[in-house]
Order: structure tokens, then C-alpha cells, then sequence
């Protein structure tokens, strides 16, 4: 795709500055916003080029590639959306490769923004950026809305503490991401392993705030729940295959729960809420889903297994 600074003709196929993956499973509809999101990005010079790595939907991309012949469509069979992550960087051509995910749509100047943090950093290179909660009604967000926009997606946190971004909203040199590997499977947290990973090699990410993305916010109790019971079901396969015992699992169970009371009141000083009402419904899901998770971490530490981890994402 053209930059919107370049003039005149180009070469044939022209290598462009920077691939954009997308993993995607049977959302088109949100595939198709996140990619006009992307078609509407402009850089400074140069070219960019849109990839879906489709991870075996049974749902119809027809519409997709009418409104987006220019998007290169590409399909990962097995469950994960590290792999379809892989099987789009298989055939990217750029030198930095970007990852979205199809049920985000990027803000104006997220492409120059990622490119520009990149290219200023060559030897290293990966960023993150902000993700915010894509409300449906920015004057009085539901309960759920309320709490992802403290909670959920906490970029800044993840990079700057954890030594991870979220796939959702990451870029990097593709010679970076030659040096750390592939995005493991289903049964790993891939953001969590793989950032990890680049970090012991030397490779540091930066946290990049014109980055911007949004995301949807959840529409109910049980997606929020399912999106936690992969997370601990993750946790609890990562502590078990370290070879570390359940005696040290329980702790970190209540630990959960408590943190409750403490993170309660970020609920009521953060930034990113305002009103009381909205703080207040908020509040009600912190509680409610550290609570549930507490319970899922005893569940798994009486029944001694993660679950099908292999299957979550055929799931929903």
C-alpha cells in the first residue's frame, strides 16, 4: 500500500517499510474495521503492506477480500494466534513487522508512530503501545467497560516491569524477531514467552504511548471469565512444568483475592474513568472477577490440570 506522502509512479512491487500482521478467527466483521483502520494510516514516505494470518475460520473472508483486495490473505490451520502470528511473518517482506489484532482498530498515527520508534532504535527494537477500551458510550460505560479501562491491558506495566507487550499492539524489527524465534503455541501466554525471551537476549522493549490502539470491550461477565480461565489456566501449566509445587500455588491464590482491597482504590484514582457512577460499576467487576479467579486457581489445584488448553480459541 502507498503511503499517502508518496507521488508518481513506483517500482513493481516494491518492498515495503513495514508489515502488518493480523491473526483472525471468525470475526470479519471486526476484521473488516481494523483493516479500514489500517488502510487510512499514512506514513512519511514509503510503503506498508496488510497481512491476515486466518487461523482456520469457518466463517466466510469474502467480504474481506472485496473490500480489501490489496490485503495479502494467508491461513494457519493449526489453533493459536501465535502460529497464525508465525505464518504471517512467513511471507511479511518488510524490514519491521507490526501486530494487531483483527478486533482492534488503530488510532491516526499509530503506523508512523511504531515505524519512527523502530527505525530510531535498530539494534534493538520493540515497542509496545497504549491500548484503550473502544467504549459505546464514552458518557456512561457499562460495568465492564469501566473496569477493562483500569485493568485490562495494562501496556505501560507490562513492558516496563514484566518485560512483555501484548501481540496485540507490538512491533519490531524483523531481524529481532529472527534472532528471539517464533511465538510459541496455544498452550503458552505467547505474548508473556516471547517477550521474555527477547529480554534475556538483550533485546528491551519500549513502551511507545502514541501507539494507540483500541479494543472492544467485553459484553459480558462470561467473556471476561473466559478470558481469565485461559490466562490462569496458563499460569497454573507454566507453574506445574517448572516443576514448582502446589504448596506454593495456594498462596498466590488468596494473593488474588486480596488484591481486591488494594487495587480497589485505583478504581477511584485513575485517570482513566471518569464520574463517580462509572468508578462505582467498576468497582462491582474488580471484586466479582478476582473472586472468580480465585476460585479457578482452587479449582485447578484440586483437580490437578489446566484444561484443554489446546482448544480455548475453538471455543468461543
Amino acid at each position: 500500500m502507498k503511503s499517502g506522502g508518496d507521488t508518481g509512479a513506483s517500482a513493481p512491487d516494491p518492498v515495503p517499510r513495514v508489515s502488518v500482521i493480523i491473526p483472525h478467527l471468525n470475526t470479519p466483521d471486526l476484521l473488516i474495521r481494523c483493516l479500514a483502520s489500517l488502510a487510512g494510516q499514512q506514513l512519511d514516505h514509503g510503503d506498508f503492506e496488510l497481512i491476515v494470518a486466518d487461523n482456520g475460520s469457518t466463517m466466510s473472508l469474502d467480504r474481506v477480500r472485496a473490500a480489501f483486495p490489496q490485503v495479502t490473505v494467508v491461513v494457519e490451520p493449526a489453533p493459536g494466534p501465535g502460529l497464525a502470528r508465525n505464518r504471517g511473518v512467513s511471507v511479511a517482506r518488510a524490514p519491521i513487522l507490526a501486530f494487531i489484532d483483527a478486533d482492534c482498530r488503530a488510532e491516526t498515527g499509530w503506523l508512523q508512530a511504531l515505524v519512527d520508534a523502530v527505525e530510531g532504535d535498530p539494534a534493538h527494537g520493540i515497542v509496545g503501545g497504549d491500548v484503550r477500551i473502544d467504549f459505546v458510550d464514552a458518557q456512561r460505560l457499562t460495568a465492564i467497560e469501566a473496569y477493562e479501562s483500569v485493568f485490562a491491558y495494562r501496556q505501560r506495566w507490562y513492558i516496563e516491569t514484566q518485560h512483555f507487550s501484548g501481540t496485540g499492539n507490538l512491533a519490531m524489527g524483523a531481524h529481532v524477531f529472527a534472532a528471539v524465534g517464533p511465538f510459541k503455541g496455544i498452550e503458552t501466554a505467547e505474548d508473556v514467552d516471547w517477550g521474555r525471551r527477547a529480554y534475556r537476549l538483550g533485546y528491551e522493549a519500549r513502551y511507545i504511548e502514541a501507539m494507540r490502539i483500541y479494543h472492544p470491550g467485553r459484553t459480558g461477565f462470561g467473556q471476561l471469565a473466559r478470558k481469565w480461565q485461559r490466562h490462569v489456566a496458563h499460569e497454573f501449566h507454566d507453574h506445574i512444568t517448572a516443576g514448582r509445587s502446589l504448596a506454593r500455588w495456594y498462596p498466590l491464590s488468596f494473593a488474588v483475592l486480596a488484591s481486591a482491597l488494594v487495587h480497589g482504590v485505583r478504581m477511584f484514582t485513575s485517570p482513566k474513568l471518569r464520574g463517580i457512577d462509572n468508578r462505582v460499576r467498576g468497582l462491582g467487576v474488580l471484586f466479582r472477577i478476582r473472586f472468580w479467579r480465585f476460585r479457578e486457581m482452587l479449582r485447578l489445584a484440586h483437580e490437578g490440570e489446566a484444561g484443554p488448553l489446546t482448544e480455548w480459541n475453538r471455543s468461543e
